[in-house]
């Protein structure tokens, strides 16, 4: 056993020995950079992958959830400032179900179900207001958010204080909503609708007019005027058509340039003017039916010609009985003075005419003037120049565009393009109070493991190049040094024999037989004779 071992640790040492520099540092660097593959390998293939549990939640929410997930021996982590909980992707789900049914998380805000577990004697009139408006709110927001494109909905609900005496007047709720939604969320003047009578009948005494309600890019969701019988709704009603049309181009604006250079990194702003003048009006047109020769079609023709011949008075004038005035088809001619010669001709012909009878009614309002201020944020905010001056010349041409089809063109004025360029204002620059939304960020590995991926793949494909030629230039050292240490071994022909002392006497006897016979005869008589 001792001498195998023996002669294995030879065989390598000799192995070993007879390397070069170069390749004892190759099989080193390979070495380290294999067991450098395994263990990034074995880390990333033990590696938990951590994914959000719970989202937007208060100092005290994250505080007892994660007691809790502690208590289980689940392994957490906290994120976004302590306001996300992040654990193992494949215990979501049976945490949420888990935790859920412990009544967790809990919010911070009150609802009706309070007063159900917590009603007691002990409470004051003035705690009891408190909760009973804090959970208006929050069964108010709840409803809201079930609208299909609202993420989420804050509710601030102001209650009138009630008078002492019977006399005193009834003052009126009011409602400020902020709601955020999906990015392009649109609603609809019926949806607007609902969800003003939504929070109008849950409040007491709350009109749709003490309500004002946005989203978190400062949009507005009003409500339209329905009264138009006295003078002060129709002005409200011009004004609600006013910013209905502003609304629509802003939003047309917003989506398209949203889509090109992103939602936030645009906001834009329309200004308009209406022409609300409102014409009734009635034309009776007459006109030829050949308009190249000014003539009717005609329906109807009378031709009478006279002749006469006698002695008399010149003949000439008007025939009796008939107007100076009509006589325009009538006509005389005198042949000569002394005789009464005339002829007469007269032709009646009735055209008819297009007869075109209009009741025109104007539209009820006009875009006289329109302007469309657009502010856009480079991708670099730091760098205005990063946005290049192409993008802003296209941007321009799309505006000028919508502003040249949206201007009523009834005056019948042609704009110039230097009179739209005046209605359109492209600025760049960064956007200081961006509004920013939380977002929940899907589990993915880090860029930079692609990058040392990328790398120890480089290395071990430029690694195995270098010790494939390496080798390949160690077996061309061998096959030369082998070559040059060679000496060629002579062989003899195994045909040709060997030249003997015997070989050459066998040979002379057999010559002496051949030949001399008698002789040979004689020579074998004496040798056994001897014997």
């Amino acid at each position: 056993m001792n001498e195998t071992l023996q002669k294995y640790s030879k065989q390598i040492k000799t192995f070993w020995t007879s390397r070069s520099k170069k390749q004892k540092t190759l099989f080193f660097a390979s070495l380290i950079m294999l067991i450098l593959i395994f263990a990034i390998v074995g880390y990333f293939a033990t590696r938990v992958t951590m994914v959000p549990l719970y989202s937007n939640l208060t100092p005290s929410e994250a505080g007892s959830i994660k007691e809790n997930l502690d208590g289980k021996g689940i392994k957490t982590e906290l994120a976004d400032g302590g306001t996300t909980i992040k654990v193992p992707s494949e215990e979501v789900d049976n945490l949420k179900i888990q935790l859920a049914s412990e009544g967790l998380p809990k919010s911070g805000s009150i609802d009706y179900s309070f007063f159900s577990k917590n009603a007691g004697f002990g409470m004051t009139d003035n705690e009891f207001n408190v909760m009973k408006l804090d959970a208006m709110q929050t069964e108010l927001a709840d409803l809201i958010k079930g609208i299909d494109g609202v993420n989420d909905a804050k509710v601030m609900i102001t209650l009138p204080e009630k008078g002492i005496f019977v006399s005193d007047s009834k003052e009126e709720a009011s409602a400020s909503i902020v709601l955020n939604t999906d990015i392009g969320f649109q609603m609809d003047q019926k949806q607007i609708m609902s969800l003003y009578h939504l929070v109008s009948k849950s409040v007491p005494n709350l009109p749709t007019d003490n309500i004002v309600i946005m989203n978190q890019y400062f949009e507005y969701f009003e409500l339209e005027n329905q009264n138009n019988s006295s003078l002060g709704s129709d002005v409200a009603q011009q004004l609600n058509v006013k910013k209905q049309i502003e609304r629509d181009i802003q939003r047309q604006v917003q989506n398209m340039l949203g889509t090109l250079m992103g939602f936030d990194k645009v906001v834009v702003s329309v200004s308009t003017d209406i022409d609300f003048t409102q014409e009734n009006r009635e034309e009776n047109l007459v006109s030829p039916v050949d308009q190249e020769n000014m003539k009717g079609i005609e329906i109807s023709a009378k031709r009478i010609t006279e002749t006469f011949s006698g002695d008399g008075s010149n003949a000439g004038g008007v025939p009796q009985g008939q107007d100076p005035a009509d006589s325009l088809g009538s006509s005389y001619v005198q042949t000569n003075k002394g005789n009464g010669d005339y002829e007469r001709k007269e032709e009646t012909i009735n055209n008819e005419v297009n007869k075109v009878r209009k009741e025109i009614v104007e539209s009820p309002y006009k875009v006289r003037d329109l302007g469309i201020q657009v502010m856009v944020e480079p991708p670099n905010p730091k760098d205005p120049n990063s946005l290049p001056q192409d993008r802003i010349n296209d941007i321009k041409q799309i505006l000028s565009t919508i502003v040249r089809t949206t201007i009523n063109k009834d005056s019948g004025t042609q704009l110039a393009d230097s009179d739209i360029q005046n209605k359109v204002v492209v600025s760049v620059q960064p956007f200081n109070g961006k509004v920013k939304m939380d977002q929940n960020t899907k589990s993915i590995l880090p860029w930079w493991t692609y990058v040392v991926g990328g790398i120890l793949l480089a290395i071990i494909v430029l690694l195995f190049v270098f010790l494939f030629r390496s080798r390949k230039k160690t077996v061309e050292e061998v096959s030369q040094e082998e070559l040059e240490t060679y000496e060629p071994v002579f062989v003899p022909d195994v045909n040709q024999e060997k030249e003997t002392e015997s070989s050459v006497k066998r040979k002379q006897l057999e010559k002496m037989a051949k030949d001399k016979p008698e002789e040979f005869a004689k020579l074998l008589r004496t040798w056994l004779a001897e014997d």
